[in-house]
């Protein structure tokens, strides 16, 4: 899950595709559009012999604002190697308080960071 969300912030849509399941995987991906992700947190993850699933939450700049995009994703092990199969996905937008950490992972305060 994290080499797909690395994928997304670099925009690598060949990484993408490789690791997204043949039966459900998309012809073309273009991520021109995509926005600033700028930080990832996995909620919960479990995993059997074949398939796994994560819960995660991404946050992205959008504009002069903040959004998030929350999915379970479903995964399965083929030849010892993971693939995305589709996920349950909500978006929401972030409204941090000034005092609240950063959503850009800075570490710092949003108000002496990207406020």
């Amino acid at each position: 899950m994290r080499s797909r969300f690395s994928a997304f912030v670099v925009k690598d849509a060949d990484y993408l595709l490789e690791t997204w399941h043949p039966e459900t995987r998309p012809a073309e991906l273009d991520l021109s559009g995509s926005p600033e992700w700028v930080s990832l947190q996995i909620l919960s993850s479990s995993a059997g012999v074949d398939t796994g699933r994560v819960h995660f939450r991404a946050v992205y700049r959008a504009g002069g604002g903040w959004g998030y995009l929350e999915e379970r994703s479903d995964f399965s092990k083929e030849n010892g190697r993971w693939f995305y199969r589709e996920g349950e996905t909500r978006e929401g937008v972030l409204k941090p308080g000034r005092n609240d950490p950063c959503p850009c992972g800075s570490g710092r305060k949003f108000k002496a960071c990207c406020l």
